[in-house]
């Protein structure tokens, strides 16, 4: 993955934010700023190349930003939804968004994906071909919320832990009744990251 120096700039523009205003609202504690890029950064950026060319995402419980405004910054090809329950944690991203002059292709939403899928709440139509978390949920539980979120044909990129191939192993009845037909477990940032970044895709 290599990030040209209008993205590089932008991402060392949002490390800041994350550091200051992120660390402020609660939204990264403080513990993390020394590692912000290493584990936070640079970790959801590796995994970016998985996002076909010119695809829409939803970012579920996208708290920070991560991975949705690290993708967006990379990939100017992209379009991303921001969807977080937290009005603090949306006034954030919304703050971000602006700051970092990615209106044009990053939509904060604030709502509950699992209130979009049974029809209630103020949004309730919301569909992409990628849809994307990070640190949300098991994904047997985060797979009946972000599925169907999942236009056919699309994908869902959930960037988890090393617990990743436990995990589908465990979720594999609710993946196929959800009608996923195919898992990968994916390593991403191989040589950039320690650990890598694990996909479930």
């Amino acid at each position: 993955m290599a990030a040209d120096g209008a993205s590089q700039g932008s991402l060392a523009r949002y490390a800041e934010l994350l550091a200051t205003a992120g660390v402020e609202r609660g939204l990264i504690g403080p513990r993390e700023v020394p590692r912000l890029w290493d584990r936070h950064l640079l970790n959801c950026a590796v995994a970016v190349p998985l996002v076909p060319d010119g695809a829409d995402v939803i970012d579920v419980g996208s708290g920070a930003g991560l991975p949705g405004i690290v993708w967006a910054i990379v990939r100017a090809d992209i379009t991303v939804t921001c969807l977080e329950p937290l009005q603090r944690r949306a006034t954030f991203l919304e703050e971000a968004v602006a700051e970092l002059g990615l209106g044009a292709r990053v939509q904060v939403v604030r709502g509950r994906a699992e209130d979009i899928v049974r029809g209630r709440g103020p949004v309730t139509s919301l569909r992409a071909r990628v849809v994307t978390a990070r640190a949300v949920a098991p994904l047997e539980r985060l797979a009946g919320w972000t599925v169907p979120l999942v236009q056919p044909g699309g994908e869902l990129l959930a960037l988890k832990g090393r617990s990743a191939s436990e995990e589908v192993q465990a979720s594999r009845s609710v993946l196929e009744r959800l009608g996923i037909v195919a898992v990968d477990v994916v390593e991403c940032g191989e040589g950039v990251v320690d650990p890598v970044t694990t996909v479930v895709l």
